[in-house]
């Protein structure tokens, strides 16, 4: 099965987006529908079947509010010079895989939460 990642996102000027990543492949769209249908699409499965759990992507004991800032500056930073047709310096993009990483194993952490509430 194909592990997706749903992430709300905003420009400069604050309009909400999502963005939908599996892999290497990603797209966005201006719901959390469209973000995955537009992936769904890029993945070629004809048959896509996922337990989807959206979160509103607060702090939590997973993924602090520190965090969570940081991870928003840094993407901040990534998208800049990705559209200058640059890279990040060596050690924020470490820093900014990191908190990808981070933010990964609380979202799986935090499923695995809700998963151990449900059962009981």
């Amino acid at each position: 099965m194909t592990t997706v990642a749903i992430v709300p996102t905003s420009n400069a000027s604050g309009e909400k987006s999502y963005r939908a990543i599996a892999g290497d492949k990603q797209s966005v769209g201006k719901t959390a529908g469209q973000a995955l249908d537009a992936l769904t699409t890029q993945l070629g499965e004809v048959e896509f079947r996922a337990l989807l759990i959206i979160d509103n992507f607060h702090a939590d004991q997973f993924f602090t509010n520190e965090q969570k800032q940081r991870l928003s500056e840094l993407m901040s930073m990534w998208r800049i010079a990705r559209d200058q047709g640059q890279t990040l310096p060596s050690e924020i993009q470490i820093e900014l895989d990191n908190l990808v990483n981070a933010e990964l194993n609380a979202a799986t952490a935090r499923t695995a939460s809700l998963a151990q509430q449900l059962s009981q």
